[in-house]
C-alpha cells in the first residue's frame, strides 16, 4: 500500500488563518506570520469554529488498496473520490491484498491464494468469451488492489482520522489513515497537532466496546 500526496492548498495554515482572521477585521492580512496563523488556528480549534479548516483541502492517490477497505474509505461522504474502473479496465494479473490473520497461517495463505488466483482465471476467461468487463468483475473478490485519488478539506480529515486512527478502526484502513496523518502533520502541523481517536485526548465513546486502554477509563 502506498499513500502519495499529489496536491494541496498552498501554505494550508496561512490561508486557514487569513480566513478566519478576516472575519474580524476590515481587510485581508497578507502580512500574517505563521507564527501568529498557528495561534490562532490553536485558539479557532479550542471554540470548536472548525468551519474555517474547510479552506484547506489536500488530494491523495492511494495504491494498492483492496476492494473491501476503498468501500469503507467512501463512507465519507464530504471527500472526492476517483477510483480504477473495474468497468472498463481489464484486470490482468491483479495484486491480492492479504489480511495479516491469513498471512500468518501457511496453509490458509495457500488456499487464500488459490481460491483468488482461480476467481482471477475465470474473469479472464468469461472476457475472452466476449463477456463485458463490467459483468465479468462480479467474480473478482475484494481482496483485488485497487487505486483511488481522494481529495478532502482539513475538517473532513479530521473526521475521517478521528475515526480510522481508533484501534477498532479495520487494520487496512487504519494504516492508510496513519500514512495520511504523517504527510498532513508535515503540511499543517498545528491542525493536526491532536488529531487521531477521542481516546487520546478525553473518553473512548466505545463505552464496553472500546480496546481497553486505560487512557479510555479517563
Amino acid at each position: 500500500m502506498n499513500v502519495r500526496l499529489i496536491s494541496s492548498t498552498p501554505n494550508p495554515e496561512l490561508t486557514i488563518a487569513r480566513a478566519a482572521r478576516l472575519c474580524y477585521r476590515s481587510g485581508y492580512d497578507e502580512d500574517m506570520t505563521i507564527e501568529k496563523a498557528q495561534k490562532l488556528i490553536r485558539e479557532i480549534v479550542a471554540r470548536g469554529h472548525e468551519s474555517v479548516l474547510e479552506h484547506a483541502s489536500f488530494t491523495f492517490l492511494i495504491e494498492g488498496i483492496s476492494r473491501a477497505a476503498s468501500h469503507q474509505l467512501v463512507r465519507h461522504r464530504l471527500a472526492t473520490y476517483s477510483q480504477q474502473s473495474q468497468r472498463y479496465i481489464n484486470f490482468k494479473n491483479p495484486e491480492f491484498i492479504v489480511p495479516p490473520s491469513i498471512k500468518e497461517n501457511k496453509t490458509l495463505m495457500n488456499y487464500f491464494l488459490e481460491q483468488n488466483r482461480k476467481s482471477s482465471n475465470i474473469y479472464q476467461e468469461m472476457i475472452k468469451m466476449g463477456i463485458p468487463e463490467e459483468d465479468a468483475r462480479y467474480i473478482l473478490p475484494q481482496a483485488v488492489a485497487s487505486k483511488i485519488v481522494l481529495t478532502a478539506n482539513a475538517r473532513e480529515y479530521l473526521h475521517i482520522l478521528k475515526l480510522r486512527l481508533c484501534t477498532r478502526a479495520q487494520w487496512e484502513i487504519r494504516s492508510v489513515a496513519m500514512e495520511i496523518l504523517k504527510i498532513l502533520k508535515e503540511l499543517a502541523p498545528t491542525v493536526f497537532e491532536n488529531a487521531g481517536p477521542p481516546c487520546a485526548t478525553g473518553i473512548c465513546p466505545e463505552g464496553d466496546k472500546g480496546c481497553g486502554h486505560p487512557w479510555n477509563k479517563k
